[in-house]
């Protein structure tokens, strides 16, 4: 797989444009984040932030009910729903986000085996939804026969995992993310966000564009959490999956960019990312 080119502010603006005086939030995007536990509610918390800073107009967070308080001060503005609501009609979202700290037990599987039978949108998945689907061959070949558009969005371990174990190296040995993202398309039939300096995205069409913006600050706790919930926020908004990807991606780094400016990057956080992500959008626009 070669380089096609660079996602830079000039393709963001092209496809993240100026709202109509006439919009209501129905028409900002209906999105569904399954994520967090008793042990992790931050991972939600900063996933729906996100979904919302990033201009979703209705976010529901599908999560354990022991963290409701934790979300509902938290990010006011999601509403929540539990594990067991789940078997209700998925195709009313217009992107699902599925993984941030959900942990790797049975029920992460189950969630997941239901969504990639059942779920014809957009489907993100991280962190722990990419590791529940390293470790499973039913789910791995569900993911091969899914009518969802799954973008998945490992940093350089989870791809590891999700390889097996293994994964072609270039010439200074060093992890090649070009051939990382080509071997998981190949496995999987999905559209691969590898993470990292110079975050890669490529489609099953062979289009692999770096991405532009970002800095060191940005490897902190949460922050692939924030990425999520922006990329699922632009596919519920209705940019295709490859373009919510490409987008995502440059609008997170961004993000970090405008708030390391302010902080630096040492005390860089999660939360400031995604605090920073609306004068992101503002600033493209």
């Amino acid at each position: 797989m070669d380089i096609t080119g660079l996602t830079d502010r000039t393709f963001a603006h092209t496809v993240i444009r100026t709202r109509s005086r006439e919009i209501h939030k129905g028409d900002c995007g209906r999105v569904l984040i399954l994520a967090g536990s008793k042990e992790m509610a931050g991972a939600a918390v900063f996933a729906a932030r996100a979904a919302i800073k990033c201009g979703s107009g209705l976010v529901k967070v599908c999560t354990s009910k022991k963290i409701f308080p934790v979300l509902q001060i938290s990010v006011p503005e999601a509403t929540c729903i539990t594990w067991d609501k789940l078997n209700k009609d998925l195709s009313a979202y217009d992107a699902v986000a599925i993984g941030p700290g959900m942990g790797v037990g049975r029920r992460t599987k189950k969630i997941l085996e239901q969504v990639l039978r059942t779920y014809g949108k957009t489907l993100v998945i991280d962190a722990d939804g990419l590791n529940t689907v390293a470790g499973d061959s039913r789910l791995q070949a569900l993911m091969r026969q899914t009518r969802a558009r799954v973008i998945m969005t490992p940093h350089l371990g989870e791809a590891k995992r999700l390889l097996s174990g293994s994964w072609p190296s270039g010439e200074d040995g060093q992890p090649a993310k070009e051939a990382i993202a080509e071997a998981l398309i190949k496995a999987y039939g999905c559209i691969a966000v590898i993470k990292g300096a110079g975050t890669l995205v490529a489609d099953p069409n062979g289009k692999a564009y770096i991405n532009t913006t970002g800095n060191p600050g940005m490897a902190t706790a949460g922050s692939g959490d924030v990425l999520t919930g922006i990329i699922t926020s632009l596919a519920g908004q209705g940019l295709s999956a490859f373009d919510a990807a490409r987008a995502g991606v440059f609008v997170h780094g961004l993000s970090g960019d405008l708030a390391a400016e302010k902080t630096g990057e040492h005390g860089l956080t999660a939360s400031d990312i995604a605090e920073y992500t609306p004068f992101a959008i503002k600033e493209l626009l």
